[in-house]
């Protein structure tokens, strides 16, 4: 079963907005081999259970203890609760988790997931090394954050120019709140972040382009939502506005 398709048998559809993503890692996960993957702030297990159900090993770490106990139930419903795993842990803490083997002594991971992690971690840069040291050789990780542009446009469509204003200057739309704000990614900020890892940037692709745009009640056929931003993903000026930003990268 192709990765962007639901599977009736599962009783979930995978979302229409998370397609491009599914796309760049169809030629991974889809090869027919069982990969060892590693899903950093992987949480209920949107993609561990999807990807265990294609037969991959998946390790998910996430800080959420209420997260990880819905992941383990839903591993569970889905009949595959043996091939995922669930760490309770930091991303910039990975070393101190007991993952099995690193890329630095010859076992490591075949893939790693770093999705909508980027935005809420103390340093993004530390994180990122964090998760290129548990490749081995050749792995890849699949980096997934929120887009600056697309915010920007997402907050004027709705209503609030000042805050689209702030999120363009890269400022804290909400500088009251309690809470530490959450960052937006450029492109070229993603891929230098990625480089700076010390990992090999693939193409990056629009996340979402058209479908957070689209209102739950107007009935656009998801297929066809599906198709269009399968082919928006990598085309400009498309992409750039975008709600997510994605790159898969290779570690060397």
């Amino acid at each position: 079963m192709p990765p962007t398709a639901p599977d009736p048998s599962s009783g979930e559809q995978l979302p229409v907005r998370t397609a491009a993503v599914w796309a760049a890692l169809d030629p991974l996960v889809g090869a027919g081999s069982a990969l060892r993957v590693l899903d950093v702030g992987g949480g209920s297990g949107g993609f561990a259970v999807p990807l265990a159900r294609l037969g991959h090993e998946v390790t998910v770490v996430d800080p959420s203890a209420d997260a990880l106990a819905t992941l383990e139930r839903r591993a569970q419903n889905a009949g595959v609760g043996a091939r995922v795993r669930g760490l309770q842990g930091d991303g910039d803490q990975l070393h101190e988790l007991p993952l099995g083997g690193t890329g630095d002594d010859g076992g490591g991971y075949d893939l790693a997931l770093c999705h909508a992690v980027l935005e809420v971690v103390d340093d993004p840069a530390t994180t990122l090394r964090e998760i290129t040291r548990a490749l081995r050789s050749g792995g890849q990780v699949s980096v997934a954050t929120a887009n600056r542009a697309g915010a920007v446009l997402a907050r004027a469509l709705s209503g609030h120019p000042k805050e689209a204003l702030a999120l363009l200057e890269d400022r804290d739309p909400a500088p009251g709140r309690t809470r530490p704000a959450r960052r937006r990614f450029g492109p070229a900020d993603l891929l230098a972040l990625v480089e700076d890892a010390g990992l090999t940037p693939g193409e990056w692709r629009g996340v979402a382009v058209v479908a957070d745009l689209l209102d739950a009640s107007s009935g656009a056929d998801p297929a066809a939502v599906r198709r269009l931003e399968l082919a928006l993903a990598a085309a400009s000026p498309y992409r750039d506005v975008a709600t997510g930003l994605h790159v898969l990268a290779t570690r060397p």
